[in-house]
């Protein structure tokens, strides 16, 4: 990796960014960014890679979750920690699930940056560009608000550095305590339209007490009541993350230091293109998001250039197809990966190709289709014989109504009522929390299915 220079992406083709008109406003920021320091460090990306391993072994299982793009303007204490909250909540389900650690990674504290389906759109005859999230430019359809604004990343490295001095006070300060994150979950199932997942909650319970008759409480043993929680974004705006790489001086690598795991999205996946150079030199785990357009042989040629030493948790394979195609497009990633002996992490994103235009106009995904995805995922795995190691979800903590559906059945003329998202709809908690319940089903039955061949 000696020959790989951070600046390297700059004479390579570039998607999906902008232009910015001000190059000297623009490299005086890139200058000042550079100064800062990460926002992450090289041994917390390391630990978070064996993790990712370990998924990929069927020895742990990835919840990544949280904001489709945050924002400068709805940014507090409160929205940080109700997801924070409510993926405590979905973890603890799954790990009953699965019997294995679940890997917590927020997509927080930089997932500002947004790649569009086109470049300009237009409202009541009158075209714009695109917004592209707060890092690049403004919601406000107006042409000063979609003007590519380089002093936007300050103000998202220091809204991301606020985010991340959150979390790890929430990991560690007892907020994470496992009994009172199960005291969170018996509310959601006492629930009356719920209680068909209360004996889940009740053996989760039970194991808890029995861990306290044990003398195994937040007193007694420290991981009790802390967790490890990561970050994660797409890597998208490259002028932030080149200002943001570090080198490691333990192990002579360089690190993206805006997070510790960044993804390479469906639209920026060309192999030859800007961002598969800029992620390619970084030492973080890295996600490749796979759709129905690519091709055994774009992945073949990605894993080798994005993981030349076939190293475990460095990539991790995002699949997003829609409900009903995974079946279709699945197996042949999963027999490209086979050929090659590739050491990976298969996560499913349920999100992205479930979204859709509702009569009364707002974007939404449907439950239904986002909890079919899943099940199809894990069908094609249980079919391959490889290993399902992980759920990639839009979600929040808060009460919002932008996907449909759920116990609590949002219908598109629900939508109106608390539509906050600046981009794509997002699960709320309710919805969150309900998911992880049928994912954990579905986690159990992939494990009693291994035992039944296991002992045949």
């Amino acid at each position: 990796m000696t020959e790989w220079q951070k600046t390297n992406w700059r004479n390579k083709p570039r998607v999906q960014m902008p232009d910015y008109t001000d190059a000297a406003a623009l490299a005086k920021v890139e200058a000042q960014l550079s100064q800062y320091p990460p926002l992450v460090f090289a041994g917390e990306a390391r630990r978070l890679k064996q993790h990712l391993g370990a998924a990929g072994r069927g020895e742990a299982f990835l919840l990544q979750g949280g904001d489709c793009a945050e924002s400068f303007e709805q940014f507090s204490a409160d929205a940080i920690r109700d997801t924070f909250k409510v993926m405590l909540q979905m973890a603890m389900v799954l790990t009953y699930g699965a019997k294995v650690p679940v890997v917590k990674v927020g997509r927080m504290a930089g997932q500002f940056a947004k790649p569009r389906s086109a470049p300009t759109e237009v409202v009541d005859g009158v075209e714009l560009p695109s917004y592209r999230g707060d890092i690049i430019n403004e919601l406000a359809f107006t042409p000063e608000a979609r003007i590519p604004n380089p002093g936007k990343m300050l103000q998202a490295y220091t809204q991301a550095a606020a985010t991340l001095n959150l979390l790890r006070a929430f990991s560690t300060g007892g907020f994470a305590d496992m009994s009172m994150v199960h005291s969170w979950t018996l509310g959601f199932t006492d629930e009356q339209d719920v209680q068909k997942y209360s004996e889940i909650a009740d053996r989760i319970q039970d194991t808890i007490d029995f861990m306290g008759a044990a003398g195994i409480t937040a007193d007694t043993t420290h991981e009790f009541s802390t967790v490890e929680f990561y970050t994660s974004h797409e890597g998208l705006l490259l002028e932030y993350e080149e200002a943001l790489t570090r080198l490691d001086s333990t192990s002579g690598n360089w690190l993206a230091g805006s997070g510790h795991m960044i993804w390479i999205g469906d639209r920026t996946r060309q192999p030859d293109g800007a961002h598969v150079e800029f992620c390619r030199g970084v030492l973080n785990p890295i996600g490749l998001k796979c759709g129905p357009t690519t091709t055994a042989e774009d992945l073949k040629v990605l894993m080798s250039k994005l993981n030349p030493e076939n190293e475990e948790g460095r990539l991790t394979l995002i699949a997003r197809f829609g409900a009903g195609k995974a079946g279709e497009h699945l197996p042949r990633l999963v027999k490209a990966v086979k050929e090659e002996g590739a050491k990976v992490t298969w996560v499913c994103d349920p999100m992205h190709g479930n979204t859709i235009k509702s009569a009364t106009g707002y974007k939404t995904r449907p439950f239904d289709s986002v909890l079919r995805e899943v099940r199809d995922f894990f069908g094609v795995h249980q079919s391959e014989g490889t290993i399902p190691g992980g759920v990639h979800f839009e979600m929040t903590g808060l009460d919002v109504t932008e996907c449909t559906g759920g116990v609590r059945a949002v219908t598109e003329e629900d939508l109106s009522d608390r539509y906050h998202t600046a981009c794509d709809p997002r699960l709320n908690a309710s919805q969150s929390l309900e998911l992880a319940f049928l994912v954990a089903e579905e986690l159990t039955n992939l494990r009693r299915n291994g035992s039944k061949r296991a002992a045949s």
